[in-house]
């Protein structure tokens, strides 16, 4: 099977969140089984300097104003996957990050450079003459692409069938109806059974209506997305597509999160040899300035500080966590109000609280690997990989019941095999009583041993998800004849 995977973050190229970590993780799922498979990306400065260019440029027949684009054959710098750059420097050469300028708001032509991305992609898909390789499946992922299977209805209705994954229904590219001329989109498109949303476009809404196939990344956030209060305007449509909408839990890449050979941590260790733990630990507690106690529960946690992720329930509950002999660990960047709080916590609980405003890619893994435990109370989450990293390194979460944190922990005092520590509810002193159920289990070490162990044995790998995209694939073009 030939398939090209196209999304606007890819990791080690570029990545923002774990959308990246899938796309770079799930072709290498399908390489290993054998099939052929490209990579497609914006050419971000940082992507082009870190991936190893292979080929000759393919120059593109319309760059939509934005002077030239070209796609570049390249290889991934540590698995040698194929990789085409969109190389077009006016759209993706500048100061910040993928999808938000240097001082955090989001680039106005969004839609424009992502539309060329999309135009790209579909050209490849239809079989429209950029290369002599022809994809039996186009997958798309997010917002960013939700105009592929548009651009390739709108063209031809042929060539590759079309599998759409929603990673966070929460962000649905929304913009004003005038953008359609500038994209080269039929004005025909525009109706509420194709991409009008509420008087505006959304473009993940073109993902959903026009893609043969739509995924989405746990089951039970396939089907929270399917009620109002998780489908943000979309739960009708999602419902529409529910005969074509499977949700499949994501894996985590072994070769990268695994502390038996993770080259950022103090020292590696097993789920047969958990004695490394100890030095990460002390590793961990001297990076982040924390006092030197081994005794000391560390609670660890990395993500983006915004509302949905939860982070605020957890800085309001720190004087009672600090109470409790916790040591707390908080990596991520996000809302100005978030960050400043999470600034404020260390200074007034120095020693015992540390931030760190950003990401820091090799500190997550310090992170995950040092910390006792690992918490993500996010108010949603389609799926998380947070959590599965943490339950490979031996750290205990603890997570609010949605999407797919429900999905890959289970309690302790709810199964027999529990992995971790589950909540309901959004309140600090909902996420308090997981956390006291912790310390307790902390505090009979033998017992907590017996849960490490179970977790850090669990599979999470992503050839198992790898072949339920396959069914998925295989239905498609069953599908198509």
């Amino acid at each position: 099977m030939k398939i090209l995977y196209v999304a606007g973050e890819v990791y080690p190229l570029a990545k923002t969140g774990g959308l990246a970590d899938v796309v770079g993780a799930l072709p290498k799922a399908f390489r290993s089984l054998g099939d052929e498979v490209r990579v497609m990306l914006p050419g971000y400065p940082e992507a082009m300097a870190k991936a190893v260019h292979a080929g000759e440029p393919i120059p593109l027949p319309d760059a939509m104003g934005y002077g030239s684009a070209r796609l570049i054959p390249a290889h991934m710098p540590d698995s040698n996957l194929d990789v085409l750059l969109l190389d077009c420097p006016e759209a993706f050469a500048r100061p910040g990050g993928p999808y938000l300028d240097a001082d955090g708001r989001d680039w106005p032509d969004n839609p424009r450079r992502f539309a060329l991305l999309s135009r790209a992609a579909a050209l490849i898909g239809i079989g429209g003459g950029l290369m002599g390789w022809q994809p039996d499946i186009v997958h798309a992922h997010d917002w960013q692409t939700g105009l592929v299977p548009v651009y390739m209805r709108q063209w031809r209705d042929g060539g590759a069938g079309c599998v759409f994954t929603i990673h966070n229904l929460h962000y649905q590219g929304v913009f004003p109806p005038s953008i359609l001329g500038e994209l080269g989109i039929d004005p025909a498109f525009y109706h509420i059974d194709a991409l009008e949303f509420w008087g505006n476009v959304s473009l993940l809404k073109g993902g959903l209506v026009f893609s043969d196939f739509l995924t989405t990344v746990s089951p039970t956030y396939a089907r929270e997305i399917q009620t109002e209060g998780f489908g943000y305007g979309l739960d009708g449509v999602v419902r529409w597509r529910a005969r074509n909408l499977r949700g499949i839990l994501n894996g985590i890449d072994h070769d990268i999160w695994n502390p038996a050979i993770d080259p950022a941590i103090a020292q590696t260790y097993s789920a047969d040899d958990v004695s490394g733990k100890a030095a990460c630990k002390a590793a961990l507690q001297a990076a982040a300035g924390l006092l030197p106690d081994a005794g000391a529960p560390i609670l660890g946690l990395v993500g983006r500080l915004v509302w949905q992720k939860g982070m605020d329930i957890v800085l309001d509950a720190l004087p009672e966590i600090v109470e409790m002999g916790f040591q707390v660990v908080i990596q991520g960047a996000g809302e100005p109000e978030l960050e400043a709080k999470c600034r404020e916590a260390a200074q007034i609980f120095a020693g015992r609280v540390a931030a760190h405003i950003g990401y820091d890619e090799n500190f997550a893994h310090v992170i995950e690997a040092g910390s006792d435990v690992f918490a993500v109370p996010s108010r949603f989450e389609p799926c998380g990989l947070t959590q599965m990293y943490a339950l490979g390194y031996g750290t205990l979460p603890v997570v609010r019941r949605t999407g797919g944190l429900a999905d890959s922990v289970a309690d302790v005092d709810e199964h027999p095999e529990g992995t971790g520590f589950v909540f309901d509810g959004e309140t600090p002193a909902d996420f308090l009583a997981a956390l006291i159920r912790a310390r307790e289990l902390y505090d009979r070490p033998a017992a907590w041993a017996e849960v490490r162990a179970r977790g850090m044995r669990v599979d999470f790998s992503w050839r198992a998800a790898a072949v339920r995209y396959r069914e998925v694939y295989e239905a498609v073009l069953r599908a198509r004849g």
